[in-house]
């Protein structure tokens, strides 16, 4: 072995340790994307291991998410327009919008037919976003965002019963108005006034 290809394989060696220090693989293009550790898994079951046991089953076959805020409740959250059945969004989603005065926001309220560990440990899990456990009126609940960048949106994420999972996501229309946990709070506030209106309904 010549002097050059020993220097040649040193210098290998150290790239891929350095890879393998730093948690990361090559993808395809040589781009460089987080491993999800046995440190984070972990992390992700103490989520999970969170969240409490639903007190009671609360489908949302047939449920009409537009008629799920009664009118009270849309002037206490600044509903200004009518809502308005969306094309869906993983499920029927129903658009609530606060668009009267600044700053505009929406609410997107859909009926997913998933679990809600789905997103703790399931398919539907990304490692790009953030997901802290919650109770909401009893009920098992996530709020979702991604942690990074100029916040746009947060994402309340209630386990109604076995294979479906209510989902309140309020958006920031008037970008740079509102902050993350405004946004996660009026997401929470909302999801929690649609669980009593399921409720009621039950």
């Amino acid at each position: 072995m010549t002097a050059a290809s020993m220097v040649r394989n040193r210098i290998a060696g150290g790239v891929l340790a350095t890879a393998a220090l730093a948690g990361c693989s090559a993808g395809t293009e040589g781009t460089p994307y987080p491993v999800e550790t046995a440190a984070t898994a972990a992390s992700q079951s103490a989520k999970a291991a969170q969240l409490p046991q639903r007190p009671a089953d609360l489908p949302l076959q047939g449920v009409d998410l537009c008629a799920l805020f009664p009118q009270v409740q849309l002037d206490a959250l600044k509903i200004t327009s009518l809502p308005r059945a969306a094309p869906e969004q993983d499920g029927p989603t129903c658009v609530f919008d606060a668009d009267g005065a600044e700053p505009v926001h929406s609410y997107h309220v859909r009926a997913v037919p998933a679990d809600l560990d789905q997103w703790i440990t399931g398919a539907r899990k990304k490692n790009s976003m953030t997901t802290e456990p919650k109770t909401i009126g009893g009920y098992p609940a996530l709020t979702n965002y991604r942690a990074a960048g100029d916040p746009a949106d947060c994402e309340t994420l209630v386990g109604v019963a076995k294979g479906h999972t209510l989902a309140v996501q309020t958006f920031a229309i008037t970008r740079g108005k509102l902050t993350q946990p405004q946004l996660c709070e009026m997401s929470v506030h909302a999801a929690d006034i649609a669980l009593q209106s399921l409720k009621a309904r039950n």
